[in-house]
């Protein structure tokens, strides 16, 4: 729910960025005292800027406009997003521990330069942890519980049908988070959800991920869905091998 008060748009630092509204008195790191009772309202409006400019930036590197190789200083993001230094330097510190930038001193972030060996081995490792995960539950799970996860299916399809590379990714992961998590293990689901996001980032020589290929992933989701509504296990386990045998490009 939207707080009270006049709401500035965010510019997008890219073409095809999302833009986000933050709220005015977020905007920039001098924001202690603004609220009548202290400062712990104004750390959450500092905090709701920073996670959205997080957001932002990783569908910039999704989307590949945030270029592999390529050096970003925090002020520079910053001024074309139209808030601080602080929140993007804070995002970038985020991505750095994720692995998406390293920090350069005295220069800004990196982009992270990966090659297709490392795209085949986050496929292998993710693969080892989700294919025997998804045969249990394709035993185990009643077909009600898999058609509740039709919309998140059919929210690939219409990403990639329109060539939301970003919207995409997000979808994706809500899928297989989905399905993992009808496990009941919130420890797997954040350890595949965070190799599936790092499988997402672009590679040096390939930036930008085909609508073409976006297409026969979704569609991979849904036939994925179909068999295991249908509580066919040959066919499951035949689809998700293909689907990360895919993924490794």
């Amino acid at each position: 729910m939207e707080q009270g008060g006049a709401r500035e748009e965010v510019r997008p630092p890219y073409g095809g960025v999302p833009a986000v509204r933050v709220p005015e008195q977020a905007r920039g790191e001098h924001t202690h005292g603004e609220h009548p009772h202290g400062a712990p309202r104004a750390q959450v409006r500092r905090h709701s800027v920073r996670g959205q400019i997080l957001e932002a930036l990783r569908a910039a590197l999704v989307d590949g406009e945030l270029v592999p190789g390529q050096v970003y200083s925090a002020p520079a993001l910053g001024a074309r997003f139209g808030v601080s230094a602080t929140p993007v330097r804070e995002a970038m510190q985020r991505l750095a521990t994720e692995g998406a930038v390293e920090v350069v001193p005295n220069r800004g972030f990196r982009v992270a330069e990966r090659g297709p060996r490392e795209l085949a081995e986050l496929a292998e490792v993710r693969a080892l942890i989700e294919v025997p995960v998804m045969l249990r539950l394709a035993r185990t799970v009643p077909p009600a519980r898999w058609c509740a996860l039709r919309p998140l299916a059919d929210a690939t399809v219409a990403a990639a049908a329109v060539g939301d590379r970003a919207s995409y990714a997000d979808a994706d992961r809500a899928f297989h988070g989905a399905v993992l998590a009808l496990a009941g293990n919130h420890s797997l689901v954040a350890v595949a959800d965070d190799l599936h996001r790092r499988s997402q980032w672009p590679l040096v020589d390939n930036p930008v991920t085909r609508r073409a290929d976006l297409l026969a992933d979704a569609s991979e989701h849904t036939a994925l869905l179909d068999a295991l509504i249908a509580q066919d296990v040959a066919v499951v386990q035949s689809l998700v091998r293909e689907h990360f045998a895919g993924a490794d490009g």
